[in-house]
């Protein structure tokens, strides 16, 4: 009895075992299925520098799933140079999606590319990781070594530069024009400039032809008539021998007359002094007695100071050689005083106009501004100049920046070197006022697919310890009383991540005195991968703080997937 409760035990124990047999088989072939869903294949384990791996992700599943594959800088250490379309092939009732991906490497060794993501429905498969071969490029010794091609230069994309300019060159020709018109152009004589340039003599003359085409005297108009011809006696006293002839009343013209006769100054006889004297006392009575004579006699009177014209130049000493030199560099002198008031009035009317136009520029765009523009500064230079949007680094980080970065990536110690690979562009410096750096450090983690393998947790970075870690070089290079501030920061393409910003007080080069700074500072942090941002110019540059604006809205990138 006993042994045939033992038999059934032993057949009971066996029952159970293939029970358990079945329910891991079971399970195994369960899981095996699931993992039959997801391939990942590489074309190559082994490429030479710069040649494409294609890396195949092959998913069969239902029509009904959505597939989600890789998307992004996710197969680091190796670049992603190209994400191929995916293939739909259909298999029964079933669909197999082939995705495949071009990637490359450019320093020689081995390499892992690491597992990848796929989310199947609500299900989440992780393909195996593939480790490639990268190998140099070998040299052919047998051909000559070449020095580096020349520079090409590259034409630069047109630009509206030009505008400006031609509008101030046409301003500048138009007030050119104005003044040459109104002020330098030899403008042609006016019948009265040409008299005015006549001698005295010739003038007098002229004034009595003039006078005879009048018609004063058939209108009777005495006054008028005796006003013009005094005058044009007068006149022609006042410039040859008494230059107060026209203010002078006539009694005290004819007592000078007579002194200068009896100083033999002027040789007139005094037949020619009664006769202008009476002339003028005559004319004194039409003007203010309102006497009329015959104008018979006034005909004569005109005749008499014709012939008195006449008297008074004979009677007139020749000038001498000194009184000649001294009317040519008297003419001389007053055409001196003609060009410098040309001159003169030149340079009002320029100043006028620049300080015109720029107190309305500067109150419509502000006084800093029109300076600047005029003047010079770098910073607006580099704002108003052509500005370049470009990717740096891998992943990339996609940022509009006024000029192209430059790679300045320092050499690492040998240590640091093996934990990490960092890739920095930059522009500008501390000492210039401005810098913008653009830098990316890769994580080298020699057990990471271990971790992977055994379901650990990977290593998780901080982004704040290295932001601060970046303020560091700021105290390296001499600045205090650093302030910070800091807040989330999401990208226009919603990448998220932090911003550390603040003011500093920086060195002055050459000097003891300090200067104050204001920096910004985005930090980005994905699998093995930091991304920083770093832009520091000075507190009081105006066209630097729009400079961080618009690079700040153009920073774009793609997070790799964890």
């Amino acid at each position: 009895m006993y042994r045939g409760i033992d038999i059934n035990f032993k057949n009971i124990k066996m029952s159970f075992k293939r029970q358990q047999l079945l329910f891991f088989g079971t399970f195994l072939l369960f899981a095996l299925s699931l993992n039959a869903q997801v391939k990942s294949t590489v074309d190559s384990t082994s490429v030479k520098i710069g040649a494409q791996i294609t890396y195949h992700i092959q998913v069969e599943t239902d029509s009904t799933d959505l597939v989600v594959f890789p998307e992004g800088q996710t197969f680091a250490p190796l670049e992603l140079i190209a994400s191929y379309d995916i293939d739909t092939l259909k298999n029964k009732d079933k669909f197999n999606l082939i995705k495949k991906y071009g990637l490359t490497q450019f320093d020689s060794g081995k390499y892992n590319i690491p597992r990848q993501k796929i989310i199947i429905g609500d299900k989440t498969f992780m393909t195996d990781s593939v480790q490639v071969e990268i190998h140099n490029v070998a040299i052919d010794t047998t051909q000559g070594l070449f020095d580096y091609k020349p520079i090409m230069a590259v034409e630069k994309s047109g630009s509206n530069w030009w505008k400006p300019v031609l509008i101030g060159l046409l301003v500048i020709a138009l007030i050119g024009f104005l003044l040459y018109w109104f002020i330098w152009r030899q403008k042609p004589l006016t019948e009265d400039e040409k008299i005015a340039l006549l001698p005295p003599y010739d003038r007098a003359k002229l004034a009595l032809q003039t006078l005879d085409e009048s018609h004063y005297l058939e209108h009777e108009n005495l006054k008028d008539y005796y006003s013009d011809l005094t005058f044009i006696i007068r006149k022609y006293l006042d410039e040859k021998v008494y230059d107060r002839a026209l203010e002078s009343t006539t009694d005290e013209l004819i007592s000078h007359l007579n002194l200068l006769k009896a100083g033999n100054q002027v040789d007139l006889s005094q037949d020619d002094i009664k006769k202008l004297e009476s002339i003028l006392k005559r004319a004194d009575l039409v003007k203010f007695a309102k006497s009329a004579p015959d104008i018979e006699l006034a005909k004569l009177d005109r005749k008499t100071i014709d012939v008195e014209i006449d008297h008074v130049k004979e009677a007139l000493p020749e000038p001498s050689e000194e009184e000649k030199l001294l009317d040519e560099q008297y003419r001389e002198e007053q055409e001196r005083k003609k060009q410098r008031k040309k001159i003169w009035l030149t340079v009002g009317i320029s100043v006028f106009l620049l300080l015109a136009t720029f107190t309305g520029l500067s109150l419509k765009y502000g006084f800093s501004y029109v300076k600047d523009t005029i003047m010079g500064h770098d910073s607006k230079e580099l704002l108003d100049g052509e500005w370049v949007t470009s990717q740096y680094g891998i992943p990339p980080v996609t940022i509009s920046t006024p000029k192209v970065l430059k790679r300045t990536t320092p050499e690492l110690p040998e240590a640091a070197a093996q934990q990490m690979k960092l890739t920095q562009f930059s522009y500008g410096s501390l000492i210039d006022g401005f810098q913008l750096v653009v830098a990316t450090t890769t994580l080298n983690s020699p057990g990471q697919e271990q971790q992977q393998t055994q379901g650990q947790a990977k290593p998780q970075i901080d982004i704040n310890k290295s932001l601060g870690a970046s303020l560091k070089m700021f105290e390296a290079a001499g600045a205090q009383n650093i302030i910070t501030k800091n807040e989330e920061f999401v990208t226009p393409n919603g990448a998220e991540g932090v911003k550390v910003f603040g003011t500093m007080d920086m060195p002055i080069q050459g000097t003891e005195n300090f200067e104050k700074g204001k920096y910004v500072m985005l930090g980005f942090a994905s699998e093995s991968v930091v991304q920083q941002i770093m832009i520091f110019h000075k507190e009081q540059d105006v066209y630097a703080e729009q400079m961080v604006t618009r690079i700040l809205n153009s920073v774009e990138l793609k997070e790799a997937e964890e």
